[in-house]
């Protein structure tokens, strides 16, 4: 599948991919509102409600996305008691943030009390940022496996020289670049999350939110985009096997 528009086709199919353009759309405005406020206060206005639509689009969008983390670890949290342990705090900390998310749209549109905003915004960023902690955690210690594997490959690629040992390797770099891609979008809306848990002049800075949500938006956009994700599929697959005949196991 080489052809663009079908990939972007397939891309914006996807709730995660819809979400992320909208979520560029949210964070670009963010920064040209900031840009453009002190000269401009009326295209300035013009920009901040494009954001606030985006964001509140984005809510809707999310409706009944708890459920992704409830299924994950009803299907099977982990492979070892250490990623089992990880998977339940990450997807417990993400199916928080996604369900107070659904209280804190009601409010913010009007349906419930706009008194509620604030209190479910600080449970759903909790949620959040605890949740991005253990999903980091979990990154860095395959990151570090993959290494692990790649240097064995190299080491035996030294008297083996066939097209699968090159092969394996190519599989577990582009999982390592999938890997920090998830790393940079989770470290940046962990970023986002403190400016509602703890404001402060830095995160809640218009440039700090604005660049963290791009950088999440298009390292999303980069692992949802259809050749990636293909690939990411059948990296997981290869190095869950190499690591198995190890009897080491990757979730």
């Amino acid at each position: 599948m080489n052809d663009t528009v079908d990939k972007l086709v397939i891309f914006l199919a996807k709730r995660d991919g819809i979400d992320k353009l909208v979520k560029t759309f949210q964070y670009v405005s963010k920064l040209v509102r900031w840009q453009v406020e002190a000269t401009h206060p009326d295209v300035a206005q013009r920009f901040k409600q494009w954001e606030v639509a985006s964001g509140l689009g984005r809510k809707a969008f999310r409706t009944g996305r708890f459920l992704t983390g409830f299924n994950a670890l009803r299907r099977g949290p982990g492979s070892t008691p250490t990623f089992k342990i990880l998977a339940v705090l990450a997807n417990a900390g993400e199916m928080v943030y996604f369900f107070f998310d659904h209280f804190l749209w009601l409010s913010r549109i009007g349906t419930l009390d706009a008194k509620l905003a604030g209190r479910m915004s600080f449970i759903s960023a909790f949620g959040e940022s605890f949740g991005y902690i253990f999903f980091i955690i979990a990154d860095f210690i395959i990151i570090k496996e993959g290494l692990e594997e790649e240097r064995r490959l190299l080491t035996s690629s030294k008297e083996d020289t066939s097209k699968d040992a090159t092969e394996s390797l190519r599989k577990i770099r582009a999982d390592r670049v999938m890997r920090l891609m998830a790393v940079a979008a989770n470290v940046a809306d962990f970023i986002i999350a403190l400016a509602d848990i703890e404001p402060n002049p830095f995160c809640n800075h218009a440039v700090t939110l604005g660049v963290s949500g791009l950088v999440s938006a298009w390292a999303g956009w980069y692992r949802n985009w259809p050749s990636f994700t293909m690939k990411l599929s059948q990296v997981a697959v290869q190095i869950h096997s190499s690591q198995s005949s190890k009897r080491k196991s990757f979730p």
